[in-house]
């Protein structure tokens, strides 16, 4: 290729040619939206370190599910937050719990979107970790039970997937077997596979009120130096019966989401996390940048790194941009 017979910008003189040529499309089928659901009633708790993000009570989530459907995304992804904590994290799967109520309000509601549950015990348990504990460890096998008793009684009140983030080792096969003995075998599991030990998620544990109590999540959560690991994470997942592989956080690793899809080409999703949105909004809000376009640059590098699903708090004004644009 020589110049001037091979010229680049040819395919880029107007919008058609660039269109047509574009390798990558982000869709509003590709966007999952987080909620956060509270007891309660009629409540809706902004968080300060998350402009437009809120701990709403069931009526209220029921109520955010109506403009995400009306805006046409196709899936939410549920946490909870409960009444009281225990060391035993009772009301993870408690079947009258936050999350459950949650679920089935959604269902009766809007049968048709699509209900992602995640399953960890961080918010439940009275020491913020995702386990159980011993003194300050905490307790890898003895936890896997909960686990899969908390995945099951989402399937129970009707969630479409379940997601377990808490990084315990064999936490997918535990789930996996669990649903399939009770018969829900149909219901996919989407692993938190890749999941590192961020300082990205500061402004999450304020709305979900999971931050630990004690000591850090480094024992269990991946060093983010470690890339061939996560690879390892991951194939492990897939083989103890994942359906879908996660990344989380997004932008600081989509090295990993690409070597991840191009390594075990399974359905891939990445979280656009907390402290990666916060920081989009600060900057926004003191008109520092172009949010819009900041914020679509970075849907779309996910996906051009090879992510199939994004997680996104982004996701009701990305839906109308995408919308606005049509």
């Amino acid at each position: 290729m020589f110049y001037p017979i091979t010229r680049l910008r040819r395919l880029r003189n107007c919008e058609t040619i660039r269109a047509m040529v574009r390798e990558n499309h982000l869709s509003i089928d590709d966007l999952i939206y987080p909620l956060f659901a509270i007891y309660g009633r009629n409540v809706k708790n902004p968080v300060a370190s998350m402009p437009g993000v809120f701990q709403l009570s069931v009526d209220n989530v029921v109520k955010e599910c109506g403009e995400v459907v009306h805006l046409g995304l196709k899936s939410v992804l549920l946490f909870g937050i409960p009444e009281t904590k225990d060391e035993a994290a009772s009301g993870a799967y408690d079947p009258d719990g936050i999350v459950q109520q949650a679920i089935r309000a959604i269902k009766k509601e809007f049968p048709g979107l699509y209900v992602i549950t995640d399953v960890c015990l961080c918010e439940y348990t009275s020491h913020g970790h995702c386990g159980m504990i011993s003194g300050d460890t905490v307790l890898n096998d003895p936890t896997l039970n909960y686990l899969a008793d908390t995945a099951l009684s989402h399937a129970v009140a009707g969630a479409d997937m379940v997601a377990p983030s808490d990084m315990m080792d064999g936490r997918v096969g535990a789930i996996r077997t669990k649903l399939d003995q009770h018969g829900f075998s149909h219901i996919p599991i989407m692993a938190y596979s890749a999941k590192f030990a961020s300082a990205f998620y500061g402004p999450f544990r304020d709305v979900a009120e999971s931050a630990p109590q004690f000591g850090d999540r480094k024992a269990y959560q991946m060093d983010p130096a470690n890339g061939d690991e996560a690879v390892r994470e991951t194939a492990l997942d897939i083989e103890e019966g994942a359906d879908i592989v996660m990344v989380k956080p997004g932008l600081p690793y989509l090295d990993l989401v690409r070597r991840i899809k191009d390594e075990f080409h399974y359905p891939t999703a990445v979280y656009n996390v907390s402290g990666e949105y916060s920081m989009v909004k600060a900057a926004a809000l003191n008109g520092w940048i172009d949010e819009k376009r900041i914020v679509m640059e970075a849907l779309l590098g996910m996906k051009r790194a090879g992510a199939d699903l994004i997680i996104t708090y982004h996701a009701k004004d990305a839906a109308r941009w995408m919308g606005e644009k049509a």
